[in-house]
This record gives structure tokens, C-alpha cells and sequence, in this order.
């Protein structure tokens, strides 16, 4: 493990969910010479083995966490809030799966989209959902 991959680690561990371009920003506030493509191949590497996983909660890059750190993401598409939820909430879903199609579903890996609690009784709920860029 190099100084520069063990920032990364720490980045990714202390951020919790960070895309490549906030864990970046956090790492260069420790060693200003690393760079976002010693980022992105520094999270690969993690990946593969096994320490780190992605999820893409929405559009755009996707976010990085520990591996341990295993749940279903919500994510608010008015608002913009993720929170979480435990894996088990899809037992039955991935159960489905595997008996219909033979399909091994990682709940680890899902992002469910919809409203949070707050949106979803707000009347100021806009009636289309944003897509994060304004």
C-alpha cells in the first residue's frame, strides 16, 4: 500500500459515500501533488480487490464507500438526499429473482430512486423530479 493509495483509502473511509473528484479534493488537502487520475486508478485497484465498491446514485460519477459499509441507498430525487436502508429490505425482491430467473441480486449495489419523507408530503414538491443540475 502506497502513502498515496493509503489517502485514498482513508478518503473513501472518512467521506463514506465521494465521488472520485471529492475524495480528490480531500486527498490533495493532505499531498497536493496527487492527482484525479492517480485517484481513479487507486479506487480501480481498490475495487478489485475488494475494499472499496461503487454505486452510481444517480447521474454523474459514481460514489465510492468501504465495502463494510453495505446498504441500500434511497435517493431523493427532488431534494437530492440519499439515505439508507438495510439490505435485507430486498430479501424478498432478490428471492424473486433468483427463483424466476436465476438471477443473484446484490442489494449492496442498488440505489432506489423516488421521494423522501419530506418531499413526498411537501406540497412544494415540484410535480417532475430535477435531475441534480440546477
Amino acid at each position: 500500500m502506497t502513502p498515496q493509495r493509503q489517502l485514498v483509502l482513508d478518503a473513501v473511509e472518512q467521506l463514506e459515500h465521494a465521488t472520485p473528484e471529492q475524495i480528490c479534493a480531500t486527498v490533495q488537502r493532505v499531498a497536493p501533488a496527487v492527482n484525479i487520475t492517480t485517484v481513479y486508478r487507486t479506487l480501480d485497484l481498490l475495487e478489485r480487490l475488494g475494499v472499496v465498491r461503487h454505486t452510481h446514485l444517480g447521474h454523474g460519477a459514481p460514489n465510492y464507500s468501504v465495502r463494510e459499509h453495505e446498504h441500500v441507498h434511497l435517493v431523493c430525487h427532488w431534494c437530492g438526499k440519499v439515505a439508507e436502508a438495510p439490505v435485507e429490505v430486498l430479501d424478498a425482491l432478490g428471492r424473486d429473482l433468483a427463483g424466476e430467473h436465476g438471477f443473484q441480486l446484490d442489494a449492496t449495489h442498488v440505489a432506489l430512486s423516488g421521494a423522501c419523507a419530506e418531499c413526498a408530503k411537501s406540497e412544494a414538491a415540484p410535480a417532475e423530479p430535477t435531475d441534480g443540475d440546477d
